[in-house]
């Protein structure tokens, strides 16, 4: 008798189970997934419970193919429909339009969505994150200034630790050796990060083993689950209440920060850095104005980004406290998140650029580079300078192809926040609703970058650049909400990339692929493999 209880007591279970996972079938199928049919705007059809995000959960493509691959089969249309999860996006092709929700109308499209709890997560809470309230009134307050600056110190801590790296690679190239060039790269970009934000040296060249690359590759480990959670679905990690940031990262960069912060202020040390920046906001409520001699240099696009960055920390901060003072932790979420965009994408992107002009098919493209490289270099003594940077038009166009081919960010997310109708349109846009940009489709379509998959740095000459729409490139997005970091990164990319074709040559090893294959688990656009590149001396 008893058994046959069991035995009815777990039929029933199955039985409600089954009507349990059937009815939130139905709630997606018939109530969620229908959104946009209801809206009559085109939309790609979703599958419970992953809405549209499914091949990318299982690990068969990455975000950024994803939206390339839809943008691809919609983009006749100006907008249309997709599902993350349980919630609708709009996703946006039409240049206008997105021109409208990032700059025109940013006041209606300031928040970008993505994960931010600054109570479980304290290093959540960083410029890149954080609700867009705080920067409604930014776009007009923001205003970069170009006086004497502290550029000459940051240009001068990036050529410090690139003179390293020639030294580094030149056993291999003396060799004609293939060397991994993925791992060497991003271990040059920790130490030159690590030092400009966190003054401190992290000496990853040389200490594969350092602790600044050990956690700072252990924040980008691939989580699929994770990282589209907190991209497309923080509401899940709110409520459940996980913290996106590894715990040991968060010790880890929470530390460094407070170390370093305690030592200048114990043994009075100033450097013209981010954390001399963050520190005046802790402890003052507001950053100094710029007018230290020492560091005179003309208007330069480095020194702007300080600026931009003082300004926009002064604006980002502002609170109802009367004294304008930021916590310990915000200004550790800012090192955080600066840390992060310095780091990887900037590897990438070199990476990237010299894997494309190590191609047989570009090998000619090297070698102009090269040779404009070099009559700069000579009309400036044979020094690097910002001011010889700033010449290399044509290292301009190469990077600039990089980040069409690769963009380090292959979507932008937006957040409509008041019940709007589009303009230009006859949609109507809820409060709360997921904008979403698909910058790589942009960057990949035939009719705006004809033969995409070519690497064509002609594609940004003047007539070129004019000829298109200002917003069908978009690697570091644009408006109030661009990535400052990422700008920041480029220049970091051009000083190293300069550095090494004046010295050596690049050319494929005998397995390196073509294509690249792109890791589906990291969000940002970063390769799955390294990238094993053959060294020669010039």
């Amino acid at each position: 008798m008893t058994g046959l209880l069991t035995s009815w007591f777990f039929i029933k279970f199955i039985i409600s189970i089954g009507i349990g996972i059937a009815g939130i079938y139905m709630y997606f199928k018939k109530i969620l997934y229908l959104y946009w049919e209801k809206r009559g705007v085109s939309y790609v059809e979703p599958t419970v419970p992953f809405g549209n995000l499914t091949q990318h959960l299982i690990g068969k493509i990455s975000v950024g193919e994803l939206y390339e691959n839809t943008y691809e089969k919609y983009k006749k249309y100006r907008y249309f429909g997709m599902y993350t999860f349980h919630k609708p996006s709009l996703v946006i092709n039409d240049p206008d339009l997105i021109r409208i929700v990032m700059t025109k109308n940013f006041q209606n499209f300031h928040d970008r969505g993505m994960y931010c709890n600054e109570k479980i997560d304290p290093l959540s809470g960083h410029l890149f994150s954080l609700p867009g309230s705080k920067w409604k009134n930014l776009r007009v307050k923001l205003t970069p200034t170009f006086t004497s600056g502290k550029m000459k110190q940051m240009f001068g801590t990036i050529c410090q630790s690139t003179d390293r790296l020639i030294d580094y690679v030149k056993k291999y190239s003396d060799n004609h050796q293939v060397v991994e060039m993925k791992d060497i790269t991003a271990r040059l970009t920790t130490d030159v990060i690590s030092s400009i934000v966190f003054g401190l040296e992290s000496n990853c060249l040389d200490n594969p083993n350092s602790d600044f690359r050990i956690w700072g590759k252990k924040t980008f480990e691939p989580n699929l689950i994770k990282n589209s959670l907190a991209f497309f679905g923080p509401q899940i990690l709110n409520i459940l209440k996980i913290p996106f940031t590894d715990p040991g990262v968060s010790k880890f960069f929470t530390k460094a920060f407070e170390d370093s912060y305690n030592y200048r202020v114990e043994n009075n040390i100033q450097r013209s850095d981010f954390m001399n920046l963050l520190m005046q906001l802790i402890n003052k409520g507001h950053l100094d104005d710029d007018n230290n001699k020492n560091f005179h240099i003309s208007g330069n696009y480095i020194y702007m980004f300080l600026q931009v960055f003082r300004l926009l920390l002064n604006f980002l901060f502002l609170t109802e406290s009367t004294d304008g003072k930021i916590t310990m932790n915000d200004a550790i979420a800012q090192a955080f998140v600066f840390f992060l965009a310095g780091y990887e994408t900037t590897s990438t992107t070199i990476i990237l650029t010299l894997y494309e002009l190590s191609r047989d098919c570009n090998k000619h493209l090297q070698e102009k580079l090269r040779y404009d490289i070099d009559n700069i270099l000579n009309k400036h003594n044979g020094k690097l300078t910002y001011e010889a940077i700033q010449e290399m038009t044509y290292l301009h166009k190469v990077t600039s192809e990089t980040l069409r081919k690769y963009p380090p960010v292959p979507i932008l997310n937006r957040v409509c926040t008041k019940d709007i109708d589009l303009p230009e349109t006859d949609l109507k846009i809820s409060k709360g609703l997921d904008i979403v940009i698909p910058v790589i489709g942009l960057h990949h379509d035939p009719d705006i970058y004809p033969d995409p998959e070519a690497f064509d740095p002609e594609r940004f000459n003047e007539a070129n650049t004019a000829s298109r729409h200002p917003y069908t490139y978009l690697p570091f997005g644009e408006g109030p909400r661009s990535c400052i970091g990422i700008r920041f990164g480029l220049i970091q990319a051009k000083i190293v990339l300069t550095s090494l074709l004046v010295k050596y040559k690049f050319s494929f090893g005998p397995n390196t692929p073509y294509p690249l294959e792109i890791d589906p688990g990291v969000i940002l656009l970063t390769t799955k493999t390294g990238v094993d590149l053959k060294i020669e001396p010039r």
